[in-house]
């Protein structure tokens, strides 16, 4: 039912309700009940058809005014959304990228490609700028309203990597989420992404393994890739931002934090083990 319906029918209920009575009084009912009676009635029906009758509207009307208010809300989120996403992409992110062309034109003008604060100021802004980038697409879309699990967030997180990115992620998680504080849940979910990324980016790999599982004594996940690993010189002189940034976490959280080669894998391990 429209809105302009609903108001109309609030409108007239009680004037075809007192009408009805009336006629029907006059008509069939006088002989049974006095003009006093009657005069008493009136108000009392009218009470009763407003309560089984109007309150229904009332609420059908609240129901509307709410479902406008929301989608008032959310346009003016996806306005405010729009409008920052379109500051940052004309703003820090074309400031991001004309700094890192400039950087590359300096090193490669100045023959420094293998100076390794250089190179890692370069990795650092092109760091950055992608997670702009990556902000802005997220600005441009009104987030899912219904509450997702930390386990579906990760499971989404997964089918994203596989959609933009060509690569085949295999999930094997047996982490139960209720073991992990909120704090823990985000700082974990952000190693992840980290190491995934940084497969992507350096691995030369389209195959990635997520392993999570709970021991005796705490949990252990993996990341798990057979690309190139350690023959990277960036890695090799421990210049990667990306394993700066995983170790920097692992540390914070005080969680164990391996990165080994092993039968042409690269593993890369974040190990919680309880006191």
């Amino acid at each position: 039912m429209k809105y302009k319906q609903i108001k109309w029918l609030i409108l007239i209920t009680p004037t075809i309700t007192i009408a009805l009575w009336e006629y029907v009084r006059h008509e069939f009912l006088l002989p049974y009940i006095s003009m006093d009676m009657g005069n008493y009635l009136s108000p009392i029906l009218v009470f009763i058809v407003t309560l089984v009758f109007l309150r229904h509207l009332f609420s059908m009307l609240e129901r509307i005014q709410e479902e406008l208010r929301m989608e008032k809300t959310k346009k003016a989120a996806l306005e405010e959304r729009e409008k920052l996403a379109r500051e940052l992409h004309d703003g820090i992110a074309q400031s991001l990228f004309l700094l890192s062309v400039k950087t590359k034109k300096f090193i490669k003008k100045n023959q420094l490609e293998y100076d390794p604060d250089l190179q890692k100021i370069e990795q650092t802004l092109q760091h950055v700028h992608e997670d702009t980038r990556q902000a802005i697409t997220n600005l441009r879309y009104i987030p899912n309203n219904e509450a997702l699990s930390w386990t579906e967030t990760i499971n989404q997180f997964v089918s994203k990597i596989k959609e933009h990115h060509m690569v085949d992620v295999h999930s094997d998680w047996s982490l139960d989420e209720n073991i992990l504080s909120p704090k823990e849940k985000v700082e974990l979910f952000a190693c992840i992404k980290e190491a995934v990324m940084n497969v992507i980016k350096h691995a030369k790999t389209n195959q990635i393994w997520i392993h999570a599982r709970e021991t005796n004594h705490g949990w252990v996940c993996q990341v798990i890739d057979q690309g190139i690993g350690f023959t990277d010189q960036r890695l090799e002189a421990n210049n990667s931002y990306g394993l700066d940034i995983l170790k920097n976490r692992a540390r914070d959280m005080e969680w164990e934090f391996t990165l080994k080669r092993i039968d042409n894998e690269t593993i890369m391990t974040l190990k919680k083990e309880q006191m």
